[in-house]
């Protein structure tokens, strides 16, 4: 049998803020393994800790106490410029408002993660152009986001998340801001991208958007309260191209 191989592993994961004279613990004690091609739903409600732990995860924010090993390397220690490195290199990032360039058009805001990779300006194009097609977007990559609706411009978002080959997708509630025919678009385009190899790990408060991912972990006061596989996984059968 095939061992698989461990891309997280969170080690008594502590992360306490100041907020006057109070201290507020976001995080009280999480282990946690993430196995590479996993695809796992952090839930919990507001006050969880569960927005915390993706920051950590994406190494946005680093922990009081604790080690989060990334492919073996502990990055709990690092300083800003060494997760800035991280976070360009490893993870995509997909958020629930998009975080797109008004500006630029889609192509142009999918390779923006390249610029400084020191890539060329052709292989940039080149891969900004295939990320755009894996989310059924190649017929939309020279409009702005304007000129997208909503599920589109969430599509451009994913594209941008996969352009760098990263080793893990965080996907902060990315449907919040959806109707439920469009959610439903979208969670098929993860399970895509999920069958296609990729490690994704969903933050969402939604359950019928938790049961598309195959391991749900749920979150109370900074602790975990539950880590369970899915058993009654939401599969959708067809993604419907972007129109």
């Amino acid at each position: 049998m095939q061992t698989q191989e461990q891309l997280i592993r969170l080690v008594d994961i502590k992360k306490h803020y100041k907020v006057g004279a109070e201290i507020v613990k976001a995080l009280q004690s999480i282990t946690l393994n993430v196995n590479r091609g996993e695809f796992v739903a952090l839930m919990g409600a507001s006050g969880s800790g569960k927005s915390t732990l993706m920051n950590i995860l994406g190494c946005l924010d680093t922990p009081t106490a604790g080690q989060y090993f990334l492919e073996g390397n502990d990055v709990s220690k690092l300083n800003d410029n060494e997760l800035a490195e991280i976070r360009n290199k490893k993870i995509g990032f997909v958020f629930q408002t998009f975080n797109l360039l008004p500006r630029s058009t889609a192509l142009e805001n999918v390779v923006l993660p390249l610029i400084y990779s020191g890539i060329s300006k052709e292989e940039r194009l080149r891969r900004g152009r295939e990320a755009l097609e894996q989310v059924h977007l190649a017929d939309r990559m020279n409009h702005k986001p304007n000129e997208l609706s909503g599920g589109q411009r969430q599509r451009v978002a994913i594209a941008r998340a996969l352009v760098n080959r990263p080793s893990i997708i965080l996907a902060d509630e990315p449907t919040g801001n959806l109707d439920s025919k469009t959610s439903l678009e979208i969670m098929g385009l993860f399970e895509e991208i999920h069958d296609a190899g990729n490690t994704i790990i969903l933050v969402t408060h939604e359950e019928d958007i938790a049961r598309h991912a195959h391991r749900i972990v749920r979150l109370r006061d900074g602790l975990i309260e539950a880590d369970f596989p899915n058993t009654n996984i939401h599969k959708v059968i067809q993604t419907v191209p972007a129109e």
